[in-house]
């Protein structure tokens, strides 16, 4: 209620004047660097959270509040990533432009997450061909409130669209070397469905969809087993999650004689550090590919 009734622009105010940018908030870190590439100079953008962030058990602080006051435009994941700021966000579309970049996704290309809930997977950014669908949206939107600068977003969201097609290319060349019998991404939690329906692997999560999920020692025991009849070599750990539930899953399996390592860290729900190349969606899906890539195939990182 806060911020809807603090939210909207001062009468008399313009979007995209000349000499001015658009100020944009983005909840997660891959949306916001969409927007930045296809914004370039024309905008200003604010991510809410940050590296090291899980948006499954976020909570808006009077700082995030701020930036989604000042925005002119807000760009948030939708697919119930943001789980109870949904609502909020859409609130907050009566006031300011709001736009879920999970819109316009074909709903064929879209999964149910947790078995029973009817609601989609909202994990989408891993799959690099799916996420062209995120930078359309955010051409579209900018285009909306800013439209005499099209061709300048249409250039750079094409050029964008064009990365990401070679990344995902790139994708299943590195995971398609990995043999066949060991094409099995193990983590701490659900989030990579998208990445192994792209790029052939099967992939166990330790916990569900959502981090608010809660795992037993039923779960912990149950992928020990499938570790050690699998003769999975690496399991992996996610930069937003600690890592001590998957740790004793490997003592576990190394209790019952099969040494599983940990391959390395993974970015899920966020990126990297801000300067760094896995700051950026496309440094971190090649991280990502990289790491799985050679640890799968038993290569020193």
């Amino acid at each position: 209620m806060l911020i809807v009734q603090a939210c909207g622009k001062n009468e008399g105010e313009s979007v995209g004047e000349p000499g001015g940018v658009i100020a944009i908030t983005a909840t997660t870190g891959m949306i916001a660097d969409a927007a930045k590439v296809v914004g370039g100079d024309r905008v200003k953008v604010e991510t809410l959270m940050g590296p090291g962030v899980d948006p499954h058990l976020y909570k808006a602080s009077y700082g995030d509040m701020v930036k989604l006051d000042e925005a002119d435009v807000v760009f948030y994941g939708g697919l119930h990533l943001e789980g109870k700021m949904t609502e909020v966000l859409k609130k907050l579309g009566q006031v300011k432009t709001v736009a879920a970049v999970t819109d316009t996704m074909p709903k064929g290309r879209l999964y149910e997450g947790e078995p029973g809930s009817g609601i989609p997977d909202p994990h989408v950014w891993f799959d690099a061909s799916l996420w062209t669908f995120t930078v359309e949206m955010v051409r579209d939107t900018l285009i909306s409130e800013d439209a005499a600068h099209e061709s300048q977003y249409r250039q750079r969201a094409d050029a964008y669209i064009r990365e990401l097609q070679q990344l995902h290319h790139y994708a299943q060349e590195q995971l398609g070397s990995v043999p066949e019998k060991y094409r099995v991404l193990v983590t701490a939690h659900d989030a990579f469905g998208y990445f192994g329906r792209a790029y052939g692997l099967e992939v166990i999560g330790l916990q569900g969809m959502s981090t608010a999920s809660e795992y037993g020692s039923k779960d912990v025991s149950a992928l020990r087993d499938f570790l050690v009849q699998r003769e999975i070599p690496a399991v992996f750990v996610e930069s937003s999650i600690p890592r001590k539930s998957i740790e004793s899953v490997l003592e576990g399996a190394g209790k019952l004689g099969h040494e599983v390592i940990i391959g390395g860290e993974l970015f899920s729900d966020a990126m990297g550090e801000e300067g760094t190349p896995e700051g950026t969606y496309v440094g971190m899906f090649r991280h990502n590919v990289d790491t799985i890539a050679k640890a799968l195939k038993g290569e020193k990182q």
